[in-house]
């Protein structure tokens, strides 16, 4: 696995979280949460985002059913993941983020979505170790 850092994004119609993660030391924190408009975001703080940490991983949580369905959530995320791979030519990788949401909750967080998105990361830096 390149080190370096990565961006992951918690997909919402309205909000988009975002979190920033570090390979070499296998850690994540919630970065912010962006503003998304019928799930559009705001594309120039996604602009600023990528041109200051340069991800070598960007990472979108993938919103399954407890049965592993999909659902029109999933189809929007799938499509944000596509949108983020033309506009910044990266490559997205998708991550089951079931519970991400509650896990959030439980950590009692201010920045819900952000910490979403920081649940999402550890996951996946998780399965990588």
């Amino acid at each position: 696995m390149p080190d370096g850092y990565l961006l992951c994004f918690d997909f919402g119609l309205r909000y988009i979280g975002c979190a920033l993660g570090q390979t070499i030391t296998s850690t994540a924190r919630p970065l912010k949460t962006i503003g998304a408009k019928a799930g559009k975001p705001e594309w120039p703080i996604l602009d600023e985002l990528f041109k200051t940490w340069q991800p070598v991983y960007t990472l979108v949580g993938l919103p399954l059913n407890m049965d592993d369905s999909e659902s029109d959530m999933s189809i929007a995320a799938r499509r944000f993941a596509r949108q983020l791979e033309r506009r910044y030519t990266v490559h997205v990788e998708m991550v089951d983020e079931r519970l991400s949401s509650k896990e959030a909750d439980w950590r009692a967080a201010d920045d819900r979505h952000a910490v979403s998105a920081q649940v999402i990361a550890e996951t996946w830096l998780n399965q990588r170790r």
